[in-house]
């Protein structure tokens, strides 16, 4: 298995990957007329990559949702695959991120791993983000060019969760995503699992902009936090064309319970239990052979907590979008050594 993880520091983006599986030898049968797979070979990736982490506070019927964005990054990231073994670190370009006097600045630190193994799929989601703003221009304040800024508003994320692959021996999620294998003919698979989730948004004072008390049932909440759990199930699908040309669509569906509990801003706390859909969608079109890929992919996960004094939804979006280009090439040298050395031990 693989573990990854990824840290946002203001200046860096690092992603490691540690093997917890090594030991164990056997190996996974699958049908090689579907998709090859390189174990002998390194993969290296070039890629850009943007995370977000995003609310938005459903209002009355027929009012447009609040909708709190960070001000995010886009970075440019080099990578390397070995085996079951990943390693990406990647750099935010600042000559190209948003200025933080248009929609101010945030603090975040975004913790997104993927894990793709042959019969399993596992996401590990932990989001701290400080400082938003409000899309669109003009929308909560007086001044319809600017951003309303809310310096003050915090969210946390935390997510797990595990889907069983059940035609492993067919599909390939590591071909779409890692690029250390190929997918050479189109193929689907049905995905079950479950999922746990905890979350919250927060701030100084009210959540809703003042100039818009009437029109959302929240205006006096600061606070609204969730625990979510269920199970789920879904469905993914690889199209392949003349062997090279790809795209892969995947999406599962879970019917949560969840507890919520929402604080006013005289300190005061109400809560209840309901159930909610939530959803997890990836898909990824791009071009593969057997020595180098090029793809364009997006990770999205939608996790929904009623309201309580409402039945207005708050809506948690978390994504990764990523171009990815990359080469499969075999060790040589020293480096050659120092793996076959590795993998003795082994």
């Amino acid at each position: 298995m693989v573990f990854c993880i990824k840290k946002w520091t203001g200046a860096v983006l690092l992603s490691a990957c540690s093997l917890t599986g090594m030991a164990q030898k056997k190996k996974v049968d699958f049908d090689s007329s579907y998709y090859e797979t390189y174990p002998k070979l390194i993969t290296g990736r070039v890629f850009f990559s943007g995370k977000y982490t995003n609310v938005n506070i459903q209002g009355h019927q027929g009012v447009r949702p609040l909708k709190y964005r960070p001000n995010g990054a886009l970075n440019l990231g080099v990578g390397v695959s070995y085996g079951p073994i990943t390693l990406n670190a990647s750099f935010p370009l600042s000559f190209i991120n948003p200025d933080n006097d248009v929609k101010g600045k945030t603090r975040s630190l975004d913790l997104q791993t993927h894990i793709y193994t042959r019969k399993w799929m596992v996401d590990l989601l932990g989001q701290f983000y400080g400082g938003f703003y409000l899309r669109p221009k003009g929308y909560g304040n007086d001044d319809p060019l600017t951003f309303y800024q809310r310096p003050d508003i915090k969210v946390r994320k935390l997510g797990f969760s595990a889907f069983n692959i059940l035609n492993y021996d067919r599909f390939s999620y590591k071909a779409a995503f890692l690029q250390n294998e190929w997918q050479k003919k189109s193929a689907g698979t049905f995905l079950v699992g479950a999922e746990v989730y905890y979350g919250l948004v927060k701030a100084d004072s009210a959540l809703v902009p003042e100039a818009l008390f009437n029109f959302y049932p929240q205006q006096y909440i600061a606070k609204s936090s969730f625990f979510s759990l269920g199970p789920g199930a879904g469905y993914a699908y690889t199209f392949v064309y003349k062997e090279h040309f790809f795209a892969m669509a995947s999406s599962t569906i879970n019917t949560n319970l969840n507890f919520v509990k929402e604080r006013k801003e005289d300190g005061t706390t109400v809560s209840k239990t309901t159930f909610s859909p939530n959803l997890f969608f990836r898909t990824v079109v791009g071009y593969n052979n057997d020595k180098w890929s090029a793809s364009l992919s997006w990770v999205a996960n939608r996790v929904t907590a009623p309201g309580v004094v409402s039945s207005r939804d708050y809506v948690f979006s978390t994504g990764n979008y990523r171009i990815t280009f990359a080469k499969r090439f075999p060790p040589k040298g020293l480096l050659k050594k120092r793996i076959r050395e590795v993998e003795e031990r082994f």
